[in-house]
């Protein structure tokens, strides 16, 4: 009889146990859905791999880029935008899945061009404050087509960007940059 009685006391521990794990599980695979449909959706984080974008970003730093928006509206001249190379840049050799991240200065139908050290948008230079220099070497005038924007890094004098593969496809487009979250001294709203 006593052999019954440790029984009877065990299933009800073991099925507790078992719930906590079936529970436990399910809890984890949730988490794991939502990530990563928040991922592949919402927001996702991205380092910053190169030197293009000083000041304003500098290699190392890690943002946090939005996805939802510009399903809703298309990116404005100012916003900082990551994107898969488009063809051109495959071309040259950089894979279709390497981030490049570049601040948006002309939208479809604008005219963009660069002279005197200055970036021109519709024959009024551009105010960027956020720059590291001056560009120092003119580009001539060139109308964005429709659906495909004009991006330039900030740090004009060494950027590989719109001056030198052509314009970015929309669809191209990732995400804005909305966040850096390191370094912690520099953490804030971009």
């Amino acid at each position: 009889m006593i052999p019954q009685e440790t029984d009877a006391k065990a299933t009800p521990t073991s099925s507790k146990t078992w719930r906590n794990w079936r529970e436990n599980v399910i809890l984890v695979a949730i988490a794991l859905f939502l990530a990563v449909i928040i991922r592949t959706f919402v927001a996702e984080p991205r380092y910053i791999p190169s030197e293009s974008m000083v000041p304003t970003l500098y290699e190392g730093d890690r943002l946090v880029v939005e996805k939802m928006s510009y399903h809703f509206h298309p990116p404005v001249t100012g916003d900082i935008v990551v994107f898969q190379p488009p063809e051109e840049l495959q071309r040259r050799g950089y894979p279709k899945d390497q981030a490049f991240i570049k601040r948006v200065i002309g939208v479809p139908g604008e005219i963009i061009k660069v002279a005197n050290g200055k970036v021109y948008l519709n024959d009024q230079p551009l105010q960027e404050d956020y720059i590291a220099e001056p560009p120092n070497q003119p580009f001539p005038p060139v109308q964005v087509p429709a659906d495909q924007f004009f991006v330039m890094g900030d740090n004009r004098n060494d950027s590989n960007d719109s001056r030198y593969w052509g314009f970015l496809p929309r669809q191209n487009i990732i995400g804005k940059a909305v966040f850096r979250f390191w370094p912690f001294n520099r953490i804030g709203f971009i």
